[in-house]
């Protein structure tokens, strides 16, 4: 039966079209019936997925081709959930790399591609897109085979198959040619072929005795914890006895209440399932990733996946705001985010809770902005409340030296903006590594400290009038390179509670940009807007003009405010100071103070500095 199996990982940058490749593998092998109602980007099930179109977590699916049973682990292409890219790719015998026709490979590429070696994995090369008129596929093979030969892949990687076409129009040819003349009456034929051909089945024994490794973990409110892998010998079966050996080294006998096989999109109960298949099996309390599930007669575990170490960490704490729970929130108390948090842990290992230093707050700590802020504005739609502080990053002390951990970043800029960027990301302590012109764009490369890229996507973006693109992708740890300039610009920070005014708000617009609207409701200590100068500025925002007997003008009628600067979880994360906190709501992202009354902020200042 195992020979009737191909394990295959699709692994691509964000964006490259990775989902939308999945969309129609399924659809051609007949997944869904001819008159089911299906979305676009089926594989991205989260809402938050759907909306960022990116791939977050990691799931499988399955299609059958002429007999054969191919199981389609998707992966994240995002550099902070990395640690799902890893885990997959144990499971898989090869991998589909997803190009752009017009980006080419980019530093996630190389980032899952170095894991791919790793695992021996044999690659088949799709340049997707190929319809866009920027295209040009010849050389984005080329430089995928110079990747290769970076990242000193075997002679039996570099022998790999390359596809043309466009996922979204649903078809693929080996032909270049044949592919720039477009893609009609074409399909995806020549891919599954490649896939049953090149992707060698797996080898695992059916017959030996059993060996399973868990590689994610699901939860389900009836069953409990979930832990899915491949079955890399023997037969799982439900309702047997096995031995549970812990990544930790301990070993205990536990039975096996169930087995789910995936079929298509989703996964049903069944008896067994044998050596080189996927399953998930239900039963066993505590089980971790990284753990072996093995035969009671022969408990030999397999070797424990690393888990991406977290590299930032933020403080949570209970919303303490003049408007909590004014906002509508189901679930504002220190019980409610600690028993959310530990459901969080059931199913991602990647990420870190422990106590804050007051009952009522947490320290979360994760891979990134992105990773933290994913979790956060989850909790959010969930009606949860809470307030977060400044992300700080995670430091270590290798052989008696503090190092930190670095990004690899690059970054896609209109020429005429290339010495503004480098001058940005000079300040962040960044060093620059390469420079490519790739048309009119020019590709810069560099490395540089993972709290220099804190606030800085939106600097980058009003420097190139918003025309940059940015990746980064975690380097490794090295030697801390100094204290990094914090927001250059200071805040407006209301006196008050009430409702701006417009009145009060047009006599501010010289002193800076706001983060509210006119009829905002505000309260004393929040952030309102960004002060022209470094430093933090108090105003009344509320203020209302006073009546008079004298006929007013109609200046409110013709004269608009600047729209407010809007601000998601993630982009407030990375705006705020150390003395302000972000105030999360199911319906507001609000920045303020720590401290909301001045005198408070003036005291504790004054103590800072006696300390100092």
């Amino acid at each position: 039966m195992a020979q009737n199996i191909r394990n295959v990982a699709i692994i691509a940058h964000v964006d490259h079209g990775k989902t939308t490749l999945v969309d129609g593998l399924l659809r051609q092998t007949g997944t869904f019936r001819e008159n089911q109602a299906v979305n676009d980007c089926v594989m991205d099930s989260n809402e938050l997925e759907k909306e960022r179109g990116i791939t977050i977590l990691a799931k499988n699916t399955v299609v059958n081709y002429k007999g054969t049973r191919i199981n389609i682990i998707d992966t994240p292409g995002h550099a902070d959930f990395g640690g799902e890219v890893e885990r997959v790719l144990s499971m898989a015998d090869g991998v589909l790399l997803l190009v752009d026709a017009a980006e080419g490979p980019m530093p996630q590429t190389r980032f899952v591609l170095q894991k791919a070696f790793s695992h021996h994995l044999k690659p088949i090369v799709v340049v997707n897109k190929i319809d866009k008129p920027e295209a040009r596929p010849q050389e984005v093979v080329n430089e995928v085979f110079d990747l290769f030969i970076d990242l000193d892949a075997d002679e039996a990687a570099l022998e790999f198959p390359v596809f043309y076409g466009s996922g979204r129009q649903g078809w693929m040819t080996a032909d270049l040619e044949a592919a720039k003349k477009g893609g009609e009456g074409k399909d995806l034929q020549s891919l599954f072929e490649a896939i049953v051909g090149h992707i060698p089945p797996p080898k695992d024994d059916p017959l030996a005795p059993l060996q399973f490794r868990v590689t994610s973990l699901d939860w389900s409110d009836y069953v409990g914890r979930i832990a899915i892998g491949r079955v890399h010998r023997g037969t799982m079966k439900a309702g047997e006895r096995v031995m549970h050996l812990s990544r930790t080294g301990a070993q205990k006998e536990v039975g096996v209440r169930g087995v789910y096989r995936f079929v298509g999109l989703s996964r049903e109960e069944t008896k067994a399932v044998e050596a080189g298949d996927l399953c998930g099996i239900y039963g066993i309390d505590n089980i971790e990733i990284g753990d072996t599930v093995s035969a009671l007669d022969k408990p030999e575990a397999m070797p424990v996946i690393a888990i991406d170490e977290p590299t930032m960490t933020i403080v949570m704490r209970v919303n303490d705001s003049p408007f909590a729970g004014k906002d509508g929130g189901k679930f504002m108390t220190s019980r409610h985010l600690r028993d959310r948090l530990d459901k969080e842990l059931r199913v991602n290992v990647a990420r870190r809770v422990e106590p804050g230093e007051g009952a009522d707050s947490f320290r979360l700590s994760g891979r990134g902005v992105m990773h933290l802020g994913f979790l956060l504005e989850t909790m959010r739609r969930e009606g949860y409340e809470f307030a977060v502080a400044k992300p700080q990053v995670l430091f270590k002390t290798i052989d008696g030296e503090k190092q930190e951990p670095i990004e690899y970043l690059t970054i896609d800029t209109p020429a005429d903006a290339v010495g503004k960027v480098i001058e940005i990301l000079g300040t962040r302590k960044a060093e620059l590594l390469k420079m490519d012109r790739k048309g009119t764009f020019t590709r810069v490369e560099f490395t540089v400290p993972a709290r220099g890229l804190i606030g800085v996507r939106s600097r980058m973006l009003n420097a190139t009038a918003g025309q940059a693109t940015m990746h980064h992708v975690f380097h490794g740890y090295g030697p801390y390179r100094g204290a990094i300039e914090e927001r250059i610009s200071g805040v407006l920070v209301s006196m008050a509670q009430g409702q701006t005014t417009f009145y009060a708000m047009d006599g501010l617009r010289d002193r800076g940009s706001f983060f509210v609207q006119e009829g905002a409701e505000v309260y004393e200590g929040m952030l309102v807007g960004e002060h022209c100068k470094d430093n933090d500025l108090v105003v009344n925002c509320v203020r209302e003009k006073k009546a008079t007997n004298v006929r007013s003008s109609t200046k409110e009628t013709f004269v608009k405010l600047p729209p407010p600067r809007q601000f998601s979880v993630e982009d407030a994360l990375e705006y705020v100071g150390e003395d302000e906190l972000v105030e999360v709501t199911s319906k507001s992202v609000r920045l303020r103070k720590f401290h909301l009354k001045e005198t408070d902020r003036k005291r504790n200042e004054r103590r800072a500095e006696a300390e100092a």
